[in-house]
């Protein structure tokens, strides 16, 4: 009888620690101690659980601009977070049977290349939306990043076999919006629609995502929408929103928290929305969230995960006592955000926010996570405010010591000639790249992405250093140039000058000849 007793003692507290939530007043005072420490203006964030929002609120201001407060209904780009969607309007038309997972995407798009041409050959639907191409982390995202390029979808599908890999086909995770650009031309071609028409139609529309766009040009009424910020030069500025319509399937649609738990309540009600219709059949839905490329766990990770790795659209883990995590998150120039759901408890949290700091966003998912799995307070904010500082302290420092060296080789007479270096530099799939001296100073221009315009400042015999115009990209690079018997130069690489450069910023992927 003991015996029974304690056990039901122990299911009690079980239970208990699985279902305890952090209550509103305390949610409220950790999201504003959020924005203060991570200098963030705004964040939304909203948490479903058993089928009810329980929590749905903004906090801080939109915009540093207008000042407006944020609410739950302020719109943000919830940037690769759009990946999912991608996945599952390709499953609707696999359902349909216009199309397999398996399939050779050449099968759609016959013009399709990579370098290999036996992975050309083998390079699956599948394999577009697993990012295991083989090519590097953010392999040919200058063709849409920043804002303001000149490529197109066909250009991205013509160049991508320009890109060299940096791993063997299929046996590493890599990151990639391209393959996801690609993607969403299969389906157009397959379903006749347009991929943002796709989405709002057969995916938000049905899901009742009242107040969703697939893409920023898409939204009409901009009366409650955030502007971008970043950390330019040691101080959050607010920023033109950046995103190019050309990589829509890979990060473009605009979304808020009443909106992204809706999608979640979707998913979680095993794609079967509110008024009882199946979007997707059980099949295809149990595929989306089966590991494809596995990823390494930490020793001791914080969530006692056995494994982890990358479905159709979606990181998939397991956390504490075996429960199946499905997550994504999502950043462009100015925001981020993170979508999280734990299907088996029914638990769904969304955060947005207009601040480039992944920090926030995990500070606070991770602090609502914790209250329903039952962890002690591990005092997230704290953990990840320190380790934010002394991030950008460590990258501010490197920084600072490239610009200080920079300043004393302003008269080294033993520098190349501005004739022994400028010209015009070509990438097979990045363009031209100009290089020029006006008498004073030198100055950079990419022909293709007019955006990216800096000046050019003598760092050492053979390389310079790019201090980019707009300073919001946190994006300067070294030029690393080749010359030849003459003194003249005949190419160049690039590379970051440090690593909070975001990894779209691929400037490293760039093998630079001098044409003339």
């Amino acid at each position: 009888m003991q015996l029974n007793r304690l056990l039901i003692l122990i299911l009690c507290l079980s239970c208990f620690s699985v279902t305890a939530q952090i209550g509103e007043e305390q949610l409220d005072g950790l999201i504003k101690e959020t924005l203060t420490t991570f200098d963030v203006p705004g964040i939304s964030v909203g948490i479903l659980k058993d089928g009810e929002i329980v929590y749905a609120k903004g906090h801080g201001v939109r915009s540093l601009t207008n000042e407006k407060d944020m609410n739950e209904n302020t719109l943000v780009g919830v940037a690769s977070n759009s990946k999912g969607f991608t996945c599952f309007a390709l499953a609707m038309m696999i359902d349909e049977g216009k199309l397999n997972w398996d399939d050779k995407v050449r099968q759609h798009i016959p013009e399709f290349q990579l370098k290999d041409a036996w992975v050309t050959q083998e390079f699956t639907v599948r394999d577009l939306v697993t990012h295991r191409s083989g090519m590097g982390l953010g392999a040919g995202d200058l063709m849409f990043f920043p804002e303001g390029n000149d490529f197109n979808v066909n250009d991205v599908i013509s160049n991508v076999k320009y890109l060299e890999p940096e791993s063997s086909f299929r046996s590493e995770f890599s990151y990639n919006n391209n393959m996801f650009i690609v993607a969403g031309e299969v389906l157009k071609r397959v379903s006749g629609l347009s991929w943002e028409e796709f989405i709002e139609t057969k995916i938000m529309k049905p899901v009742g995502m009242t107040n969703s766009k697939a893409s920023y040009n898409r939204v009409t009424d901009k009366s409650n929408i955030i502007d971008a910020h970043t950390r330019a030069d040691g101080k959050v500025v607010q920023i033109p929103h950046d995103w190019s319509p050309t990589a829509n399937p890979a990060g473009g649609i605009m979304s808020n928290v009443p909106d992204m738990l809706t999608w979640a309540a979707f998913l979680m009600n095993d794609a079967v929305t509110k008024n009882g219709d199946r979007l997707l059949s059980e099949k295809q839905f149990h595929e989306l969230w089966q590991l494809q490329t596995p990823l390494r766990v930490r020793k001791g990770d914080w969530y006692d995960s056995n494994f982890r790795g990358y479905g159709l659209g979606w990181f998939l883990t397991d956390v504490k006592g075996g429960h199946k995590q499905v997550y994504h998150t999502g950043g462009l120039i100015g925001t981020v955000t993170q979508f999280t759901m734990i299907p088996d408890l029914d638990l769904a949290i969304v955060v947005l926010t207009n601040q480039m700091v992944g920090s926030a966003f995990n500070t606070i998912t991770n602090t609502v996570k914790d209250s329903y799995l039952g962890y002690d307070d591990r005092d997230w904010l704290k953990n990840y405010g320190n380790r934010n500082t002394k991030y950008i302290t460590y990258n501010d420092s490197i920084k600072k010591a490239v610009y200080a060296k920079v300043d004393l080789e302003k008269n080294n007479e033993s520098l190349p000639k501005p004739s022994q270096i400028t010209g015009t530099y070509t990438d097979d799939w990045f363009g031209n790249i100009i290089m020029s001296h006006d008498g004073k100073s030198y100055s950079i221009t990419c022909e293709r992405s007019p955006n990216l315009q800096g000046e050019l400042f003598p760092y050492n015999a053979t390389t310079y250093v790019v201090k980019w115009n707009n300073r919001s990209y946190d994006a300067d690079v070294f030029v690393h140039f080749s010359f030849d018997e003459t003194g003249n130069a005949t190419g160049a690489t690039m590379s970051y000058i440090a690593p909070i450069t975001d990894f779209s910023f691929d400037f490293h992927d760039l093998n630079l000849k001098k044409t003339n």
